[in-house]
Parts: C-alpha cells; structure tokens; sequence
C-alpha cells in the first residue's frame, strides 16, 4: 500500500512538470461540452475580395472560359495570357475549417511556482481546442515550437488528426534546426495557414515586440485568431519578500525579493506584455484570453 501511494504521489508530481498521453485523451470528456471560437473577422480570398463561406475558405478548383455575368475579379491571368483566351477561376467551398493550434514550448514555458508548468498548461489546452474542433467535424493541424525547433502539422480530418498531433505534444524532441525567435514563428504560421482557417496561438508571448505584431495583423487578415497567454501567478503579483530558489535542475538561480526594482522590472516586463496583447487584440477584434498555471483550462475556456 505504501508504494501504491508513493507511485500515485510521483505520478502526480510528474504530471505537472510533463504532459502525458492519458492525460490529453482524458481531455476528450470535459471538450464535449465546449465550443469553438467563432470571431466577427471575415477571412479574405487572394484577390482582396470577401469569401461569401464565411470561415470555411475557398480552394481552387479549376479554370474554364470566361462567361458572361462571371466575375471579372475572378479572371484568371495567367491562363489568359498563356492562351490568348479569357478564363475564370473556380472554387469549391471547403466542408471542414481547418483549425490550427500553435502551441509555445520554449525553455521559459518549463516554468511554474504554483499549479502545473506552463507548458503542461499550454498542451492541456491544445488537446481541449483539438477534440472541440474533431467533434465539430473540422480539420485539426497545427505548430509546435521550442527555442530551436519547430513542427507544423497540415489539418486533417478526423480523429487520427488529433491523435498525431497529441504524440507530438507528448514527445516532441526533434533535433536542433536553428535559434528561433517568436517573429520568426509567427512569421511561419503565415505561411503555413490557409485563408479562413482558425488560428490559436497558445504562449507565453515572450519576446512579442512590434515585428511580432505586424506578423500578427497580417495573420488576421486573411484567418481568425485567437491568442491565449500563459503566465505563471509569479508573474502578475510580487512574491513575499524572502529569498527564493529557482533551478531547472542543471543550474539555481536565488532571487532576493528586497531587490525592490529588480522585481519591479520583472513585474512590469509581464503587464507590458500583457497590455501590448489587449491593445494588439482590440485593435485586430481578435480574442484574446489569459489562462495562468493554477486555473482549471476546460473553465478559461468554457
């Protein structure tokens, strides 16, 4: 009995610092009664113009010879001007909205002082968002990036989707590509997302600077975002004063919290960065949400 409880008590400890396969699929149950985000953007089609399928985007299906009553905008020039004819494009409505999830698991989302690591909170909320989408019928792909790795995933439809995307929440360790920085990665969701897909980027936003914005509004142009930030309680409230030990088990870090204005610029680093993310959002009409290390993820998002 005492090493059942002792196996139970490790168990619990590790999940907070690692996700684990159960715990995602266990997700399934409390995602049954969540729904997606649907925002007020709508999605442009490449020529500038508005989808009429609002959130379900367009794909290119063919070129046939100009009729009359088609739309001009739709002319394809290329085909044209290769054949001295004037042709229209075609396109058929995609059935499944392809949801993208990008999911933060840089050195600084391997952190918490209460609850679970943000990271951990990061994938909880990744797998809630995947089963949501797969129940709706959507397609589930997305992007998972650490300090020097990055993964993308296309949508695709049904439950093998989520599952894939699950395995690599669970062990992504790929070899190092290249130091990535967050204008970068958002940068690569641009080229990665098609017109009318829903886009959640769930982060701890370190490093967000104006680059990252720009990347942002160019991103909303043509998807629907959604930003989640991930913050540890530390972050948003001083500590007590005292000295505190920090490590992530090869180095320590001690922080004396009588360091008035060291922790005073730690503070106002995160609500620069939170408020940069309100502003950005209103700006955008995108939503934006907050979830800390200690909250309940199927309630932030409920």
């Amino acid at each position: 009995m005492v090493a059942l409880l002792k196996k139970l008590v490790q168990e619990k400890s590790e999940e907070r610092v690692k996700i684990s396969l159960k715990t995602l699929l266990h997700l399934a149950r409390p995602a049954a009664n969540l729904s997606l985000h649907r925002s007020g953007i709508q999605s442009l089609q490449s020529g500038g113009y508005l989808s009429r399928f609002k959130g379900r985007g367009m794909e290119f299906d063919e070129a046939r010879l100009y009729q009359p009553g088609d739309d001009i905008r739709s002319i394809d020039w290329r085909v044209t001007a290769r054949t001295g004819k004037t042709y229209t494009k075609l396109y058929r409505e995609e059935r499944e909205r392809p949801v993208f999830i990008s999911v933060d698991y840089r050195s600084a989302m391997q952190f918490a002082t209460r609850g679970v690591f943000k990271s951990v909170q990061a994938a909880k909320l990744a797998a809630l968002l995947a089963w949501v989408a797969q129940n709706k019928g959507d397609r589930v792909g997305g992007q998972i990036f650490s300090d020097n790795a990055c993964l993308e995933l296309k949508p695709q439809n049904g439950k093998h989707a989520v599952l894939r995307l699950f395995n690599a929440l669970v062990n992504f360790n790929f070899a190092p590509q290249q130091d990535f920085t967050l204008e970068q990665i958002i940068s690569r969701l641009n080229q990665h997302t098609r017109p009318g897909s829903l886009v959640y980027i769930v982060s701890d936003f370190r490093g967000f600077n104006q680059k990252v914005g720009n990347h942002l509004i160019q991103l909303a142009r043509h998807c629907d975002v959604v930003l989640i930030l991930i913050y540890d309680p530390l972050e948003q409230h001083l500590p007590a004063k005292g000295r505190y030990r920090f490590t992530d088990e090869e180095k320590d870090v001690v922080i004396d919290t009588n360091d008035h204005q060291r922790i005073s610029q730690y503070q106002h680093k995160f609500v620069q960065r939170q408020h940069e993310l309100e502003d950005l959002s209103r700006q955008l009409n995108i939503k934006f949400m907050q979830c800390s290390t200690i909250e309940d993820p199927v309630q932030v998002l409920r």
